[in-house]
């Protein structure tokens, strides 16, 4: 349920908005008055983009009036009416940009565009207000202070402990002058992030490789060139086929297009993207971003920017960083380099008379698989239908938890692609609600992610069940085939699914929780191990024409390749992961020349020429938003999903007693709790590397 009052600000802001003071305020704006929903989810059928603006202020003005009660409260500070009073306030701000961020990921538009301009340091203006509020910082200090005499249970120590934390890390400290600064360069970093990730959907969105001779398309598999010719019509052309740089159209081009050159133009329009000098250019706009953490950092104490995000992180400290990537890098770059020699043997035997570039390494990556392994990822693709697939998730779900999911129909959608269902736990009771949207679209960023519409939580006996938003970009159907997925695209539903239980099966008391990516990455990586696994895979990857399970020899094939192009997978990702680190232990703003910056750092360790990082920096979202000096978390959380799911190996596939165990003790308290105690009292040890190596191949 959802707490929903209508207060007299609203009718004031409705009134500045202009709307009719007689009209019945649900109808004006649907964020002012209770649902009337399945299940209270939010109505995304009856909200306007005009409706954002007044719901945000609105919503910042009931959290100003919710913080001012507590700072003028007489009593003297307690649990309750400070460090409660503060997690219950600003609820529908958080449900007004839970829905409005999620949107303009999914789902965006010029009005929401310009809305995000606007808004994004209006936000950064009153976060900062709050943390800097120095009466409710003393409240919260003299708790801390007295935190060992308070009657506190784990839960609200930890909460009272972060909240410290974060006030002294957010500036309450600072004098006036450097709350001023710090003020002003949060809400230019808020404007930077729009316009970095406005500038790359732009660029993304900008460039088609149109083919219009027949001939260049030798190579491609029908159902490839079936979906360029879909994509071609619906952009208006009367013929021809389109590919653009979205990784379910460019992938499959560049592992079967037998076109060299237009392999190069499309890979190439893809690692440019926010680097042509155009009005989308985002070269200043990292720059400028790097530069103002480094004073970020600076003014509130710490040496680097990573140093300040780093604190709070399990890795705690860059050195720590630095010494998993750098044994990591040690490892991969021998056997991608193996892997260059392979490739090119190849192409010499074919007579090519060149050497591999990038923007070969999938062409002759799906040869040395053909002839290694025997494997085609056309001839799997048919056994990973999108709907067995996602029931292959929901299956792997129930065994370990005894969940299901029940699909609803009429409800209202963020988008009519997306699918909704409801999450039953093993004994029928509700446990939430999730939308799972697919499919690439102009106005979809690229990637995969699974966010919240709202989290669980039950405060004051109030029992609020999470809304779960899984979105992807997988490929489409065509008029002859439904979405067949790659075994990249498997694994990435695996992923997100991970992050939905994190959000369906978190058994929290406050709506405020503190989630790092070096392990909220551990619920969602730790499902990938079940998606390729023998058992599961007879139970959902079935021909989707004839239902029949995926043949015994073919899972024989799949497992003997488990370890191809893991030289390539490794050195990518960790190229992008220490950059992302180069970045953020600069000690000083720098006259950045991004381009230069890369180039230089990339061949001080040695990455070798066939391989870019997976990310360059002008279209490197994950460290513009909330992986930056993080993007390593998907390595440190790699070595802990690795042992964690060796703790199944050791009992067995779907143990109910080790299941239950990652349940309590992982997912349920969801950023709730300190992360190194969380991981004890699951695997009862400190966290082993040597299973990420060994099921890497990198011992």
């Amino acid at each position: 349920m959802r707490r929903s009052l209508l207060c007299i600000a609203c009718l004031l802001v409705l009134s500045c908005a202009g709307q009719p003071s007689d009209a019945p305020v649900a109808e004006v704006n649907p964020f002012f008055a209770d649902y009337g929903t399945p299940f209270d989810v939010q109505p995304f059928d009856r909200i306007e983009p005009a409706h954002f603006v007044p719901a945000f202020e609105e919503g910042m003005a009931r959290q100003d009036a919710e913080v001012a009660a507590i700072v003028s409260n007489a009593e003297p500070p307690t649990f309750d009416n400070t460090i409660a009073a503060l997690d219950r306030s600003g609820e529908l701000l958080e449900e007004v940009s839970r829905v409005f961020f999620a949107l303009t990921g999914s789902n965006t538009s010029d009005e929401l565009q310009a809305i995000e301009k606007e808004i994004s340091p209006r936000l950064a203006a009153h976060r900062d207000a709050i943390q800097m509020n120095p009466e409710l910082f003393a409240r919260i200090r003299s708790l801390y202070d007295a935190r060992d005499g308070l009657e506190l249970d784990r839960e609200q120590r930890f909460l009272l402990e972060r909240l410290y934390q974060r006030g002294v890390r957010e500036g309450a400290l600072l004098g006036e002058a450097d709350q001023e600064r710090l003020k002003g360069i949060n809400q230019r970093l808020s404007e930077l992030q729009v316009e970095f990730n406005a500038n790359l959907l732009a660029e993304t969105n900008a460039y088609k490789l149109v083919i219009t001779d027949q001939a260049r398309l030798a190579g491609l598999p029908p159902a490839v060139v079936e979906t360029a010719a879909t994509t071609a019509a619906r952009d208006g052309l009367e013929s021809g086929w389109v590919f653009t740089t979205h990784k379910p159209s460019m992938l499959p081009f560049l592992t079967y297009a037998d076109d060299r050159e237009l392999r190069q133009q499309l890979y190439t329009a893809y690692t440019v993207r926010g680097n042509q000098g155009n009005e989308h250019d985002n070269k200043a706009v990292i720059a400028e971003i790097v530069n103002l953490r480094v004073d970020k950092a600076r003014l509130l104490g710490y040496d680097t920017y990573a140093d300040y995000v780093l604190e709070e992180r399990m890795a705690g400290s860059p050195e720590r960083v630095y010494e998993l990537l750098d044994q990591l890098w040690a490892a991969s770059l021998p056997v991608a380099r193996r892997e260059v020699a392979e490739m090119q043997a190849i192409i010499d035997a074919e007579g090519g008379g060149f050497s591999l570039a990038p923007w070969d390494w999938w062409y002759y990556a799906e040869k040395v698989r053909k002839a290694k392994y025997d494997l085609d990822d056309n001839e799997l693709r048919p056994y990973f239908e999108l709907g067995n697939v996602r029931d292959g998730v929901f299956y792997v779900a129930n065994r370990l938890y005894g969940l299901t999911f029940e699909p609803l129909e009429g409800m209202p959608k963020p988008h009519p692609d997306a699918e909704v269902f409801e999450v039953l736990e093993a004994d029928g009771s509700h446990a939430a609600v999730i939308y799972m949207d697919y499919h690439p679209r102009e106005s979809k960023r690229q990637g995969a992610w699974c966010g919240r519409f709202r989290s669980q939580s039950r405060a004051d006996g109030v029992e609020v069940d999470p809304v779960i938003n899984l979105v992807c970009n997988f490929t489409t159907a065509t008029a002859d085939e439904p979405a067949l997925l790659s075994l990249d695209e498997v694994e990435t539903l695996f992923h997100e699914f991970g992050h939905a239980l994190d959000g369906i099966l978190a058994d929290v008391t406050y709506r405020t929780t503190f989630r790092s990516p070096d392990f909220g990455e551990l619920p969602s990586q730790i499902m990938e191990h079940w998606a390729m696994h023998p058992e599961v895979l007879k139970v959902y990857a079935r021909h989707y024409q004839t239902g029949e399970p995926i043949p015994d020899e073919l899972i024989a094939r799949i497992e003997a390749s488990s370890l191809f192009n893991q030289g390539f997978d490794q050195v990518e990702y960790l190229a992008a992961s220490l950059l992302d680190m180069e970045y953020h232990t600069l000690n000083e703003p720098a006259e950045l020349d991004v381009n230069a910056f890369e180039q230089a750092y990339l061949e001080s360790i040695g990455l070798i020429p066939e391989i870019l990082p997976r990310y360059r920096t002008t279209y490197f979202a994950h460290i513009v938003g909330g992986y930056a000096a993080g993007y390593y978390g998907y390595m440190w959380s790699g070595v802990l999903d690795h042992d964690a799911f060796a703790a199944f190996e050791e009992t067995s596939l779907f143990d109910a007693e080790t299941a239950q165990r990652f349940r309590t003790e992982i997912l349920e308290p969801s950023g709730s709790r300190d992360y190194m105690e969380m991981w004890l009292a699951f695997r009862g040890r400190e966290p082993d590397i040597a299973p990420l190596l060994r099921n890497l191949g990198l011992e």
